[in-house]
């Protein structure tokens, strides 16, 4: 199966914004529904490719605020701009985005386009040796709503100016 990343509105048939029971109806279209330890709503194909949907805090707790798709064992794909995300080693991934959004590294092995808030993760970096896939490639993405991981200053002032999303 092929899946497309849509920051930010989302992956597949998954949207941020959506109620709990639109995201629930929309991940079983995908397979059964399994719950994690987070009380999020989770799914994963016979491939190895997995689901979930985060729900926000507050205002928004009753809608999907972030999306994760974890790397398959098989042969799905999830593309971004074209870039096969877990396909391809994750510097070819990196330089082949940085053509068209700016992605920079973060603290956690990974490297995220703040801006439209897509994050793409890896438990450490091995990024000569494709014979360590947890390294050498990307294991997760997460697209989530714009401000998903701001300080509380950030939020107060995205607030301020009324940058807010809708959802």
């Amino acid at each position: 199966m092929e899946f497309v990343l849509d920051p930010p509105n989302g992956v597949g048939p998954l949207r941020l914004g959506m109620a709990p029971d639109e995201a629930r109806a929309a991940l079983e279209t995908l397979g059964p529904l399994e719950s994690t330890a987070h009380g999020e709503l989770a799914v994963h194909l016979t491939s190895g490719l997995g689901f979930s949907v985060g729900f926000g805090i507050g205002a928004t707790r009753d809608q999907v605020n972030a999306i994760e798709v974890w790397r398959p064992h098989q042969r799905d794909v999830v593309l971004y701009r074209d870039v096969d995300v877990f396909g391809l080693p994750a510097l070819v991934v990196v330089e082949r985005l940085r053509r068209h959004i700016d992605l920079v590294p973060n603290d956690d092995d990974g490297f995220t386009a703040r801006e439209l808030y897509l994050t793409l993760w890896r438990p450490f970096a091995a990024d000569d040796d494709p014979d360590e896939t947890q390294g050498h490639f990307f294991q997760s993405v997460l697209v989530a709503r714009p401000g998903y991981d701001d300080t509380p200053a950030e939020a107060a002032a995205r607030l301020a100016a009324g940058d807010e999303p809708g959802y």
